[in-house]
């Protein structure tokens, strides 16, 4: 298999996304290739002081880098030859079976959905997250790549993602809740009570109606779907709230006996470890004609090797090749309105 990753996108590039990549290596198949695409000096010197086994990685030359806060669809246009469009280009032409990038999410879901289009009917792809909980993990779609939705697409992120669940997370029947402000069937705006509806008919769902914040971590259901507006702002809140509780807990505990602070400093690595985000690698865009793998902006090596080893399990569990076998059965027959 063939795996494409962005050397210069996210906060930590490219220092972390390379370590990654070398990390990942002794866990991937003798066949498998892995590409890094960006600048090919700054590439190279990382490379050579990071000791790389020679021929273990290819480098395709991208001179330009889009930044985090750049404009998506105007900056692709001006730099057609970034890492991210470079990316993309790769995987129209089928020079490589995965593209993973911890850049500019905008660019990123721009980029691949132009050049590697839609699964057949699929309206609208959405990037899926897991969300690591006490009562077991949970899918998020979307978390950010379509904040303009309408009732089809919400209707398709819960076939999508309970294809995802079941294949990767191995949950053979996801309950799915959809995101409102009440568990009350009367509350929501027009697009999620129509979801609903749609979703409610569809005899092959396991739906459990309408779903608040805090279900998600109450073991409500396995599946929530949401617009990408609403999925991005729980992405976060819930990112910085976990960071926020670590640190004042760190501080108590500081402020207590040394004897205390050690004792309880593997048991705090063991939460942290069980929760952390990371192990879960990127997030798939869900409904793409490929493997597409979108990473927090944060990312560290840790991160990106679970993303390479996530792209592998997406790409030989055929998770595309069912999307598309679902939709083609689907009792459900709505027009995009």
């Amino acid at each position: 298999m063939r795996i494409a990753i962005d050397a210069v996108g996210g906060d930590n590039a490219p220092d972390e996304i390379i370590a990654g990549v070398l990390e990942s290596i002794e866990q991937l198949d003798k066949d498998d290739e892995l590409i890094l695409v960006g600048p090919e000096d700054l590439i190279e010197s990382q490379l050579k002081s990071r000791k790389c086994p020679k021929g273990a990685v290819t480098i395709v030359h991208a001179p330009d880098i889009i930044g985090m806060a750049d404009v998506p669809i105007e900056t692709l246009r001006k730099k057609p030859k970034s890492s991210i469009a470079v990316l993309a280009k790769l995987a129209k032409r089928g020079q490589t079976d995965a593209v993973i990038s911890a850049g500019n999410t905008g660019a990123c879901v721009a980029a691949f959905q132009m050049r590697m289009r839609n699964l057949p009917g699929v309206n609208r792809p959405g990037i899926a997250v897991v969300f690591p909980t006490p009562e077991g993990p949970v899918v998020i779609c979307d978390v950010g790549a379509n904040i303009a939705c309408k009732p089809i697409n919400l209707y398709q992120y819960a076939l999508m993602s309970i294809v995802y669940s079941r294949r990767m997370l191995g949950i053979e029947n996801p309950r799915i809740g959809i995101m409102s402000i009440g568990s009350e069937d009367a509350k929501g705006n027009e697009i999620v009570k129509k979801a609903r509806e749609m979703i409610k008919a569809d005899p092959n769902m396991n739906f459990v109606g309408n779903i608040e914040g805090r279900d998600i971590f109450e073991g409500t259901c396995e599946v929530v779907i949401c617009e990408g507006f609403v999925g991005n702002v729980i992405l976060k809140l819930t990112e910085g709230l976990v960071d926020g509780l670590f640190k004042a807990i760190k501080q108590e505990l500081m402020e207590e006996k040394l004897r205390l602070v050690m004792k309880f400093k593997p048991v705090m690595k063991r939460i942290y470890t069980k929760y952390d985000y990371n192990t879960y690698g990127g997030a798939p865009l869900l409904g793409l004609n490929g493997t597409a793998l979108i990473c927090h902006g944060s990312s560290k090596s840790r991160t990106i090797k679970n993303a390479i080893l996530a792209s592998k399990k997406l790409y030989t569990e055929k998770i595309n090749d069912k999307i598309v076998e679902c939709l083609s059965e689907t009792c459900v027959r709505t027009p995009d309105e």
